[in-house]
């Protein structure tokens, strides 16, 4: 029996749902974490996203920390200290060197951007553009429904619906998309309460408003450079303000998808 705190895992990406993969299985006894993130994270729910250790070097979520380190060598010491290790490497370079016994790919581009069966013995993909049984091993579905968390063995996740997920009512209303391509400024953070058609920020000087009243649960950083139409902020509508630093309903479902996989093999 392989012993967990002895498997290394990688996990392409870092931001809100990959954290939470990395989150739970982190608080399961996988010592051995890998996240692979570019040098511009764009993710909005930032206070539950691993992907902030990019910019200030670490970031905790729900007591789980993660830190960004810069050369092969500081990785081991992390994982000795029970942190997730965050390495920038949109190129996925290391994981020649490195040799994970599972990958799960979180980047969640809803189209597979190279990874294969044949890169790990256990490849995992979240949501739609991956084709369990041909270029991954398993598909979890992301989809919010009677499906969400599925584990698919043969075939595909749900196509991409294009539409956000139902909170309060709401759905793309909730949502702050970029008006068009240029810097975002902010002038509210994470975990003000806004009211409709308040100003929340800026992009090439064209404002933002909120299209609802709530709680800002998400926005990316300010002086990121975006494009037309790109989602730039999340309003929750319930005005709870503990669950911006919280791990949703729906990432904790496909984290634990996500466990179990990992489990059908390595147990």
């Amino acid at each position: 029996m392989t012993r967990l705190n002895e498997i290394i895992i990688a996990i392409k990406g870092a931001g809100e749902m990959a954290s939470a993969v990395a989150w739970r299985l982190r608080m399961s006894q996988f010592s051995k974490i890998l996240m692979l993130e570019t040098d511009s994270p764009l993710a909005v729910r930032r206070e539950v996203s691993f992907c902030e250790a990019v910019h200030e070097g670490e970031k905790e979520v729900e007591k789980v920390r993660a830190v960004r380190v810069q050369h092969p060598d500081e990785i081991e010491p992390c994982w000795e200290k029970n942190e997730i290790v965050v390495v920038v490497d949109p190129q996925w370079q290391i994981l020649k060197s490195i040799q994970p016994a599972v990958i799960v790919d979180a980047v969640l581009a809803k189209q597979n951007l190279g990874t294969r069966m044949k890169d790990a013995p256990l490849v995992v993909g979240l949501g739609p553009g991956f084709y369990a049984g041909k270029d991954v091993h398993l598909v979890i579905e992301t989809n919010r429904g009677h499906n969400l968390g599925r584990i698919i063995t043969s075939g595909e996740a749900e196509p991409n619906t294009g539409t956000p997920g139902a909170i309060g009512g709401f759905t793309e209303e909730r949502v702050l998309r970029a008006p068009g391509a240029g810097k975002f400024q902010s002038v509210r953070n994470i975990g003000d309460l806004v009211i409709k058609d308040e100003i929340v920020g800026s992009v090439a000087a064209v404002e933002v408003r909120a299209g609802i009243a709530g709680v800002l649960r998400g926005l990316i950083r300010p002086n990121s450079q975006v494009t037309q139409g790109l989602k730039i902020g999340d309003i929750d509508p319930r005005g709870e303000v503990s669950y911006c630093f919280s791990i949703s309903d729906k990432s904790r479902a496909i984290a634990g998808s996500v466990l179990e996989a990992v489990l059908r093999v390595y147990n």
